[in-house]
């Protein structure tokens, strides 16, 4: 009886849930039609916009794997004085809004080492860099999540006999833990890339709302709906919904190769 309980529970609760993307899809679908959004692609603005963000996004998610790398690394295999205290941290960026996180970049760039920055080496405020800034700090956070509990299932036995055999300490994350980790490394990239395409809150905040300058994809969304470009808004949506479900569906498959 428990167990048909549970099974009902849970098809009703699948169900629930995949008929409410399905609505949200028809939804798209079904107020502007296909033509009209296709037509809208071809569109100058629109095409700016998912190529900015495409660009940004991936250079975003790579700066920040050359530091989450070693982050995680460090948070899975070491034990040192405030380290809860530095993993907590480091979830910060995931849990607060978006938007705290631009306004906390644009009060940097106000300061007087922000302001210097500004002036001498790169402008972020209201350009392409800020856009690169905040969604780095965003797929940061997340990739570093996604390594550490990669790392964490790789056991530290393997690195310890390669060090036995002659490895130093980087030969052995090299060669042993990080080919483990490719599925783990390859997810966490993909994550963070599909999190920085998809910001809104930190980006509009520090870079603006610049058509034709700083709009990426969900910026480019809200400017063409408040615009009562309807097609246009709606053909971005399609863009960005269907990244989400490759950016997933990607993450899912991955996830089968990780190590045990």
């Amino acid at each position: 009886m428990s167990r048909r309980l549970f099974g009902l529970c849970l098809v009703c609760g699948l169900g629930g849930a995949f008929s409410l993307v399905l609505v949200m899809l028809a939804s798209q679908v079904g107020y502007a039609g296909v033509r009209e959004p296709l037509a809208a692609l071809t569109q100058p603005d629109i095409q700016h916009a998912i190529r900015l963000s495409l660009f940004c996004a991936t250079v975003a998610a790579g700066l920040a794997m050359v530091f989450a790398v070693p982050a995680a690394y460090a948070l899975a295999r070491y034990r040192f004085p405030g380290r809860m205290l530095v993993d907590a941290f480091l979830d910060v960026p995931i849990i607060i809004s978006p938007i705290a996180i631009g306004i906390t970049l644009l009060l940097m760039f106000r300061s007087a080492p922000g302001s210097w920055v500004q002036e001498h080496l790169v402008r972020f405020v209201f350009e392409v860099p800020g856009i690169i800034l905040a969604q780095f700090i965003i797929a940061l956070a997340l990739e570093i999540r996604v390594l550490k509990a990669t790392f964490e299932e790789i056991s530290p036995r393997l690195e310890q006999v390669a060090r036995y055999l002659g490895c130093g300490p980087w030969a052995a994350m090299w060669r042993v833990t990080l080919p483990l980790a490719r599925p783990g490394l390859i997810a966490a990239l993909v994550r963070g890339w599909g999190r920085a395409i998809g910001d809104y809150g930190a980006t509009v905040t520090i870079a603006g709302s610049v058509k034709g300058k700083t709009d990426t994809i969900p910026v480019a969304i809200v400017l063409n709906w408040s615009a009562v470009r309807i097609e246009a808004a709606v053909a971005l949506v399609m863009v960005l919904t269907a990244i989400a479900l490759l950016v997933l569906l990607s993450v899912r498959v991955l996830a089968r190769g990780r190590p045990a």
